[in-house]
């Protein structure tokens, strides 16, 4: 697909479009500040990369110099993305949540020339770097700070720049195949790994999934996950591709009334967040009385029926109507009013949520790939109705997949990376000699098309007796529970398998008042008997949906949250599981010590004296039924 006939090869091709087919369009991106919502017009967004191009090219920035970004979302990050890329210089955005030393290796690493950063705290963390870092010359600021040059001053020099052809001559010369990007991914052990992508990489995906929904240049999104991170950051391109006008959202507190001034039309998240969007709601429907809430929970329960393209009978189809009027459409203007689609990734979403935002109309979709794969290697198509709850979609056009002996699932195409910088070795282990990408996920399809993620294939462990556990289907199902916030399940070589379990403190609070419970601190909370015993219960009903050797047989509770900013989670929000295991090696520690001499379902093994009898005394001992004595 191209739009007006226009090709977009390159990233920065994405302007052509602002020049044409969206010229006239008053609201391109928005951002907001401390005054309130502010916006760019489609033009004012073409000038400012411009002139940021023309800026950097007078400080003497050239082809393949490294310049990196660390800030929460804003319209101006497109301003720097794009004027880097249109010289052939490589933007290297990174996380506004990582820790000093990860930002001395990564600058270290890619040799960044220069660094814009978002607002005070950021520059605080990574102003000595300057010369701590053999290369780092210059920081810029986004917001106004008394101590480092704000961006504008580059679009001041642009301004001036008086040799203007100069950059039409290096677009020119710039090919789909060259470096755009190198995005550090945080992993969950060791160092981060530098994804190379080429504009080949990640144009032929934005374009190849800009075609799964029918929103265009009169629609509206809003924009919150990282743009460092590269979900996000393709789906911006996708939407700039199509034309939607794109609000962002530096902080996730912001979240909920942005969605309420914006009423956006879709949007991208992560099942984290629609957890908490779905328990939200499941707890304003528990504050009802009477007849309303009982109509409530009789919508939930007819939510939890419904599936894409399942045919219902006419009885199913007039109850759902009258369940929108009276509820779904509340739901729907508790997001804005007019959220049709959002796009979910990064883990499994749990099907409740998608049955239950799918009737009330909201196509709660999934999607599915790595950074090292631009990132979209399968995603589900509304346009097509393609759609399967419980999978994350059919393969991309473009992409091609296939299995391993073991399940892993192969990925090749023009979305593959060009490699990890610096790091040929890694390079060669990921992707093999016929151009496979190896994931490290396992999978299967369904109905022959339909991608599901069954687990991660270094997180999948073996019990003592032989049988394989694979952790994040049995997270994702003790996640189900109110009660429960996060998990990790364990068991690596031990008899069976147990997890830790941080509970939902802010649901528990709010159960325990209405039975007059309190508590002092989180400690408090998780050694209380009445607390034990319901998630004992809500275990026990879990286990019930699992195989024998997956059941927990015994669990802990934990009292703390897990999260990037604490180091239990990476940025992407996967669970750091090494990180996790040392922390609470003494808790492990504890629930198999008290088990090894034990069988999986709590009963002790009985200890058999050595018994030195004669033959003849032995039969004597049994027939008085006194062996042991």
């Amino acid at each position: 697909m191209e739009i007006n006939n226009l090709s977009v090869e390159r990233t920065f091709d994405l302007l052509d479009l602002y020049n044409t087919e969206y010229s006239s369009k008053k609201v391109a991106l928005g951002g907001k500040n401390a005054n309130g919502w502010y916006t760019y017009s489609a033009k004012e967004y073409v000038d400012y990369v411009n002139n940021l191009s023309y800026g950097l090219l007078s400080i003497g920035i050239n082809r393949g110099d490294k310049i990196a970004t660390v800030t929460v979302n804003r319209p101006e990050w497109n301003f720097i993305d794009l004027a880097i890329a249109q010289i052939g210089a490589v933007h290297v955005p990174i996380y506004p949540t990582i820790s000093i030393e990860e930002y001395k290796y990564i600058l270290e690493h890619c040799e960044a020339r220069v660094v814009f950063v978002g607002d005070k705290k950021l520059y605080s963390k990574i102003c000595d770097l300057v010369s701590e870092t053999s290369m780092l010359e210059k920081i810029y600021s986004f917001d106004e700070l008394e101590s480092v040059e704000n961006w504008k001053k580059l679009v001041e020099l642009g301004v001036k720049f008086e040799n203007k052809p100069l950059l039409d001559e290096i677009k020119a010369s710039i090919s789909s195949n060259h470096l755009a990007t190198i995005i550090y991914t945080s992993g969950t052990t060791g160092v981060p790994k530098g994804v190379m992508l080429s504009h080949e990489n990640l144009c032929s995906n934005f374009k190849a999934h800009s075609k799964h929904h029918p929103l265009g240049k009169e629609s509206t999104a809003i924009s919150f996950l990282p743009l460092c991170h590269v979900y996000e950051r393709s789906m911006n391109y996708h939407f700039q591709y199509k034309g939607l006008a794109i609000y962002y959202v530096g902080n996730l507190g912001q979240i909920m009334p942005a969605l309420k001034e914006i009423k956006p039309d879709i949007f991208n998240t992560v099942p984290r967040l629609l957890e908490r969007i779905y328990d939200g709601l499941i707890d304003k429907g528990k504050e009802l009385k009477g007849i309303k809430k009982t109509l409530f929970f009789w919508a939930v329960k007819l939510g939890k029926k419904f599936d894409y393209g399942k045919p219902f009978s006419i009885f199913f189809n007039i109850k759902r109507k009258i369940a929108d009027k009276l509820i779904y459409i509340k739901w729907r203007e508790a997001l804005g009013g007019n959220v049709k689609y959002v796009v979910s990734g990064g883990a499994a979403l749990q099907p409740r949520i998608a049955r239950v935002l799918g009737i009330a109309n909201i196509q709660a979709i999934e999607g599915y790939g790595l950074t090292e794969t631009s990132p979209v290697i399968a995603v589900s198509n509304i346009t097509t109705n393609e759609i399967r709850i419980g999978t994350v979609g059919p393969i991309l056009a473009g992409v091609e997949v296939k299995f391993a002996e073991d399940g892993e699932i192969l990925c090749k195409g023009p979305n593959v990376m060009m490699g990890y910088y610096k790091d040929e070795e890694r390079t060669q282990m990921a992707v093999d000699q016929d151009g496979f990408f190896h994931t490290g996920d396992i999978g299967i399809l369904v109905e022959g098309k339909y991608l599901k993620i069954t687990d991660r294939k270094k997180e999948i462990f073996k019990l003592s007796g032989g049988k394989y556990i694979a952790p994040q289907m049995i997270e994702n199902r003790l996640k189900e529970s109110m009660f429960i916030e996060n998990a990790m399940v364990i068991g690596e070589n031990e008899k069976f398998a147990s997890a830790l379990i941080v509970p939902s403190f802010s649901h528990i609070d709010k159960w325990a008042a209405g039975k007059g419970l309190a508590f002092s601190s989180h400690e408090e909370m998780i050694n209380h008997p009445e607390i034990l015993s319901t998630l004992q219960r809500e275990v026990s009903e879990i286990n019930k949906t699992l195989g024998q050797v997956e059941e927990i047989k015994r669990f802990r509770l934990v009292p703390d949250s897990w999260s990037p900013e604490s180091g239990e989670m990476s940025p992407t929000l996967k669970l750091k599981r090494n990180y996790i295991a040392k922390k609470y090696a003494y808790i492990i520690e504890d629930i198999f010590a008290t088990s090894r001499d034990e069988e999986p379902n709590g009963l002790k093994k009985l200890k058999i004296p050595k018994i030195n009898l004669s033959l003849s005394e032995l039969i004597n001992k049994l027939r008085n039924g006194n062996i042991f004595v």
